[in-house]
């Protein structure tokens, strides 16, 4: 039975085909909050302070369009527009303001795109699935940084937000849109929030739990992946 298990894991090594990337707190990296919520709370802290409120009311006055752009339910000017109503200031002000939020606490990890051109270049298809809304996707992924990512699927596009089962589901379509045989346990999922992980580890696919760089390179020797 050992033998077995053994020659499973040695089998599952040589099988990966995919690797999946997360964006915020790992592909941008940045202060990361552990709540499900509201994210980005550099980001979140960063605005109140700007706007001389206190961090509490900042969120209650952005959640409900926040995180129903998020989560595709409204587009994106629409959800400025009403959160800008609610704190009584001018939609420009306030999206210029957030994207330079956004581009001054989160920032481009940039050894780990260089990771992921390089797991290109050895044949691994490399991916994006991440949760932005509107302006956080405007900010943290420009056309230029995902040139080297297919499929790049980002909540607010799709109508569908982590961890609900669909948007991982839509995942392993898109990757069999480019290898029909691929399989849940040929893909790897790297994400900074173990709630993110939960559901596609139990569909098979095998995940990483991101902390930085270096644990992430470890992690891939795990599965047999070294960097050439």
């Amino acid at each position: 039975m050992k033998k077995k298990v053994q020659r499973k894991k040695r089998e599952s090594k040589r099988k990966i085909k995919a690797i999946i990337f997360d964006v915020a707190g790992v592909l941008v990296g940045g202060k990361i909050t552990s709540s499900k919520v509201i994210e980005h709370s550099g980001v979140h802290e960063y605005m109140a302070r700007k706007l001389k409120m206190g961090i509490d009311s900042w969120i209650d006055s952005i959640e409900t369009p926040y995180n129903q752009s998020m989560e595709g339910q409204i587009d994106g000017d629409r959800a400025v527009k009403w959160i800008a109503r609610n704190l009584k200031i001018n939609e420009k002000k306030l999206t210029k303001l957030w994207i330079s939020a956004y581009k001054r606490k989160l920032k481009k990890n940039k050894k780990l795109y260089l990771i992921a051109r390089k797991l290109k270049s050895q044949g691994y298809i490399v991916g994006i699935l991440s949760d932005q809304w509107y302006l956080s996707k405007k900010a943290m992924i420009p056309e230029e940084n995902i040139r080297d990512f297919d499929p790049v699927i980002i909540s607010c596009d799709v109508g569908l937000r982590k961890p609900n089962p669909l948007i991982y589901k839509m995942l392993l379509k898109k990757l069999r849109e480019k290898n029909k045989k691929i399989k849940a346990s040929e893909i790897i999922f790297a994400d900074n929030r173990d709630w993110n992980l939960t559901v596609p580890r139990n569909m098979g696919i095998n995940v990483i739990l991101f902390k930085d760089d270096k644990q992430f390179l470890k992690d891939l020797k795990k599965f047999g992946i070294i960097l050439k």
